[in-house]
């Protein structure tokens, strides 16, 4: 009796099904599966004889007979969210015979979440990277690997066997260098299950920029000049020039002679 998971697995057992003889138990998988929430596995119930008298999967969960022989039958099992237990049963000559498959449910990473903590620094300064993957279980089995273009920064693998799903986060502290500014940030998740009858799940984050500026380079610029620079020159004050400078718009008078009286002396004569 043995377990396949996915349509590809399916394909490659049904092959082997076709050049296996007809003696003996021909496919014996293993007793822990490891199956992600919600999702069917496909289960091969063998008997030892070749023309048992019975041959039956037992369990509550909804179950579709894919193919059969009279040695081996293939059930896909659909909708799994908790941990099960499922129970081939075959009579051969007169005995019973029993195999049990200890499913466990796990929640592979579905999202990679990085995050930042600037997205433009100085060269030498510290910066945060933060790498969140909501919502997985197991823990153990899950690595997450915080890169730099290609180049691995901090690599941690987690411990633990809670079977609810939780939040697995990896923050790494790290100062700016200028050629930071040349490559991606991103952060990779592995959830490694194959020792314990699962697969390998890999989920990538999006990739996030980081602006790397040279020590002292301003901010802003106009015309080859820094706005403070341009800011701290004012221009001169009319009233701050010396007197022969200043334009006034007003025309002098003669002293002890009023606005009112002020002619200008006729030329002609009397």
């Amino acid at each position: 009796m043995s377990s396949f998971g996915g349509r590809g697995s399916l394909t490659a057992f049904l092959a082997l099904l076709c050049c296996q003889g007809s003696g003996g138990k021909a496919f014996e998988g293993p007793e822990h599966l490891m199956v992600g929430s919600g999702e069917f596995q496909v289960i091969n119930c063998t008997a030892s004889c070749t023309d048992p008298k019975s041959l039956v999967l037992e369990t509550h969960l909804n179950k579709t007979l894919l193919e059969s022989q009279a040695q081996w039958k293939l059930f896909q099992v659909y909708n799994i969210s908790k941990d099960e237990h499922l129970v081939c049963s075959s009579i051969c000559a007169g005995k019973q015979e029993t195999k049990v498959f200890n499913i466990t449910v796990f929640y592979p990473p579905k999202q990679v979440l990085l995050t930042l903590s600037h997205t433009s620094v100085a060269v030498g300064t510290l910066f945060t990277i933060e790498c969140r993957v909501p919502a997985v279980a197991p823990l153990e089995g899950l690595t997450v690997t915080l890169l730099r273009g290609t180049e691995i920064l901090y690599n941690q693998t987690f411990v633990g066997t809670a079977p609810f799903p939780q939040d697995a986060v990896v923050t790494h502290n790290t100062t700016a260098h200028r050629e930071d500014g040349l490559h991606n940030f991103s952060c990779e998740a592995w959830m490694d299950l194959r020792s314990r009858g699962g697969g390998l799940v890999h989920r990538v984050s999006d990739p996030q920029r980081l602006e790397v500026k040279g020590e002292g380079e301003p901010t802003d610029q106009e015309g080859g000049h820094s706005l403070s620079a341009l800011q701290g020159k004012k221009r001169p004050s009319p009233h701050s020039l010396p007197a022969q400078g200043r334009h006034s718009g007003k025309r002098h008078l003669i002293p002890g002679v009023t606005r009112s009286s002020w002619r200008v002396p006729s030329l002609d004569p009397d």
